[in-house]
């Protein structure tokens, strides 16, 4: 049978992790695109290995991990090697994330992905939520938490999609300004909705 998967996605600072993790108490299973990009690149990985022939051992750290600083820098400045990497790596994390799903013995999936419309993969998903805040409150919640200067933290948003577009593509909406407890009860409301939707016979 196939898994309902919900795709989370929301601008830096949102609050994804916060809400993911609400689901995950409630006993849904969560499959993180930012962990499983750790993983395919991981020591000894086939992602690794083909990074390595492509951009040289300056990218590997003396310990045989990924030097991720020296990779950045390489591809900030250099579109055509960025896409080289993505080509790469987002077939891998793809395909990883959906053996993640098939493996998942919650009643749904909760796909957290922090560049769900940019990167195409909200086609991969039943339903798409969207963890919403105002970008005030994006800028003061990201610079305290990654120790950055705000000025950084407005580039990151203007690299994403802009809010509207973001919300004009939402199957459901949470809006994270208020304290844990309303968004508690938010989240119990979807969670009853998802299951719901995960239990319809097709």
């Amino acid at each position: 049978m196939a898994k309902f998967i919900v795709g989370l996605t929301g601008g830096i600072g949102s609050g994804k992790t916060t809400v993911a993790n609400l689901f995950a108490d409630l006993g849904i299973t969560l499959v993180d695109a930012d962990i499983v990009a750790k993983d395919v690149v991981a020591k000894g990985t086939e992602g690794l290995t083909r990074i390595i022939e492509h951009f040289g051992a300056d990218v590997c750290q003396a310990n045989g991990a990924l030097n991720r600083t020296a990779l950045r820098e390489i591809i900030f400045n250099q579109p055509q090697q960025r896409d080289w990497l993505n080509n790469l790596l987002h077939p891998m994390i793809r395909q990883t994330m959906l053996k993640q799903v098939q493996q998942a013995d919650s009643a749904y999936v909760i796909m957290v992905v922090p560049l769900l419309f940019e990167n195409g993969l909200d086609k991969l998903v039943n339903s798409t939520l969207v963890v919403d805040v105002d970008s005030k409150l994006q800028i003061s919640r990201t610079s305290a938490r990654d120790k950055v200067a705000t000025t950084q933290v407005e580039q990151i948003i203007l690299s994403q999609m802009p809010r509207e577009q973001r919300l004009s593509k939402a199957d459901d909406i949470i809006d994270n300004q208020g304290d844990l407890n309303s968004l508690r009860s938010k989240v119990a409301l979807l969670h009853h909705k998802y299951l719901e939707l995960a239990n319809k016979p097709d």
